[in-house]
């Protein structure tokens, strides 16, 4: 007596199916006559299956290809079946009808393996049906030839269907959505009142407004967040939440470097508001444009030149270039250079001109006014007059006029020359010279009357206006003007 373990190999021409029988105790020579039967029976079962395969299933539909066909084996095979092949073929033709998902099934089955044929809409009942064949009792093996067909362009159900599976999801998560958007509330609400909060503590301690508002909002940016994370996560959108926590940090990084020039002017202008270093209608030089400050906003300085022309500069060249505030100081200091004869005393030079720049209603004593020897010329003595003045209040160009206009008529009429410079004239054919005996008591020629100092010698004159500064006017041509930026003046809050 022994115990045996039979392996029975059936093929269809490509595979093998091959099944263990448990082991029984059984004299040798019975076994080997059971060996044998075994074998015939085999060969007589795959010739048969191998006819088969090749005749038409009878449903009109072509079988598939083997590359395409299932092949699958159960765990036990039973070497007496208790159900024949025309039963098990007929339960299985019942099972596949009333599922309603094949076309035309047709089964059969030869020597406990079962020919699936016929065809579906969809891959997962084709293999439902192999799975449903292998486990039928009975069933060796399973050939599954069911096709599967390709959908209609025009088959608009599938998106009927997933319209239909939105809407369902869509109404079953109705109460997280309506609790979503409370938080969502109570987080804006929290996020402005953090704003006021940290607005009104910053009042006495920041006297820019606008860094303090960017410090309120800067507050309020985690405040919100932490809602908004709030909001995904009672949501389920979980994994969306933790994407935008992850994701704020790059999007700021990519943010500072496409918005880089504006993200630059943008601290430029705090950064202004925080110093100061001119106020509205200062007159101050950036850049080699010189002109009346009108505003500061979060891109640009705003100036009005001289003119009357706008200039807008960004704020990052307003702080990183040299600032010229020439209003800062209300009194600046001018010069200007005049040159006597040589046969001149300088000494009485310099005490008329000093006379002059002191009586001037527009020149401040202190600084006092200087007149220095600045050097010897080919043909004059220079003199550089310096004098103070209050710009603020006076007018740099019309005063300038006017104290040159006093000092040159001053001179004349202490008869202090102001020779030109010596040239040289060449006569290439002569002079002709001739000698004149008495002077001609009918000369047109008159003595030209010389201006007198003191009184009557007026501070302005009507080319010269009144002295005053051009500020006023300035600002008058600003408020009719359009303004080519607006924004609040960030100088004034």
């Amino acid at each position: 007596m022994s115990s045996v373990s039979l392996l029975w190999h059936v093929g269809d021409g490509r595979g093998r199916y091959r099944t263990t029988f448990r082991g029984w105790s059984w004299p040798v020579p019975v076994l080997r006559i059971f060996a044998a039967a075994v074998c015939v029976a085999a060969i007589v079962s795959t010739t048969t299956q191998n006819r088969a395969s090749a005749q038409p299933n009878g449903s009109g539909v072509q079988p598939a290809s083997p590359e395409r066909a299932d092949l699958s084996v159960p765990e036990e095979v039973e070497i007496k079946p208790a159900a024949e092949d025309n039963d098990i073929a007929k339960r299985l033709t019942e099972i596949l009808q009333a599922t309603g998902w094949f076309h035309d099934p047709t089964v059969r089955t030869d020597e406990g393996v079962v020919f699936l044929a016929g065809r579906v809409d969809k891959e997962e009942h084709r293999e439902w049906a192999g799975r449903l064949a292998s486990r039928t009792e009975d069933v060796v093996a399973v050939v599954n030839r069911v096709e599967v067909r390709a959908p209609s362009p025009w088959d608009l159900s599938p998106a009927w269907q997933e319209l239909g599976q939105l809407c369902g999801e869509f109404v079953r998560t109705l109460p997280l959505i309506a609790v979503g958007v409370g938080l969502l509330v109570a987080t804006w609400l929290a996020a402005k009142w953090s704003v006021r909060g940290a607005s009104f503590l910053l009042k006495d301690r920041l006297r820019s407004g606008l860094l303090r508002s960017v410090v309120a909002r800067a507050v309020a940016v985690p405040v919100f967040l932490l809602g908004l994370y709030l909001v995904l996560k009672v949501s389920g959108l979980t994994g969306l939440a933790a994407t935008v926590i992850g994701g704020t940090g790059i999007v700021g990084l990519v943010l500072g470097f496409a918005f880089r020039d504006i993200a630059e002017n943008f601290l430029a202008s705090i950064l202004i508001s925080m110093q100061h270093p001119f106020a509205t209608d200062d007159l101050i030089e950036v850049d080699g444009h010189k002109g009346f400050v009108q505003s500061v906003n979060t891109r640009s300085t705003l100036l009005m030149t001289l003119d009357g022309n706008h200039v807008q500069i960004p704020n990052a060249t307003i702080y990183k270039n040299t600032i010229t505030n020439y209003t800062a100081n209300p009194n600046a200091r001018f010069d200007f250079v005049v040159g006597i004869g040589y046969d001149d005393s300088i000494t009485n030079a310099q005490s008329i001109v000093l006379s002059i720049l002191q009586e001037h209603p527009a020149v401040v004593d202190d600084p006092e006014p200087l007149v220095l020897v600045e050097n010897l010329g080919a043909a004059t003595v220079n003199l550089r007059i310096y004098f103070w003045m209050n710009i603020a209040k006076y007018s740099q160009f019309k005063v300038c006029s006017a104290v040159i206009r006093q000092v040159k008529s001053a001179l004349e009429e202490a008869n202090i020359s102001m020779p030109d410079e010596a040239r040289e004239v060449v006569f290439p054919d002569g002079v002709p010279v001739r000698k004149v005996e008495h002077a001609d008591n009918g000369s047109t020629w008159r003595e030209r009357p010389v201006e007198r100092a003191g009184d009557r010698i007026p501070t302005s004159r009507s080319g010269e206006g009144d002295l005053t500064s051009e500020s006023h006017d300035i600002r008058e041509q600003a408020r009719v003007s359009r303004t080519p930026e607006g924004g609040s003046n960030l100088l004034e809050v």
